[in-house]
């Protein structure tokens, strides 16, 4: 990920995450940083939850809340909630929030 932009932008309040979760994946992880075919970055998450009621969008909200050292209800999915790529809202100090990150994807 050395010249690539992170999966992860800056906002008023805190970081938005790409990240495309697959549910019902055997267990709850934050993997890795993938590249689609477009060239963006995004966060490879995996659920045991299925995608059904929102489950699987609470379980990723828990995963990525847990590893940025933050309260469940400061993250959010707020775009593509139906969708496997999806944009989650994580709200704090950005520069901790994306030190985290960079921790548990073990970026540089």
């Amino acid at each position: 990920m050395n010249d690539a932009a992170p999966p992860w932008r800056v906002t008023a309040t805190g970081l938005e995450v790409q990240v495309r979760l697959t549910p019902k994946g055997g267990r709850d992880a934050v993997e890795s940083i993938e590249h689609l075919a477009d060239g963006r970055a995004i966060v490879k998450a995996r659920v045991r939850a299925a995608p059904e009621n929102g489950e699987a969008n609470v379980a990723l909200e828990a995963a990525l809340a847990k590893i940025c050292g933050i309260s469940k209800s400061r993250a959010v999915v707020t775009a593509g909630a139906t969708s496997r790529i999806k944009t989650v809202s994580l709200t704090g100090d950005p520069d901790a929030l994306a030190a985290a990150l960079r921790a548990a994807l073990k970026t540089e």
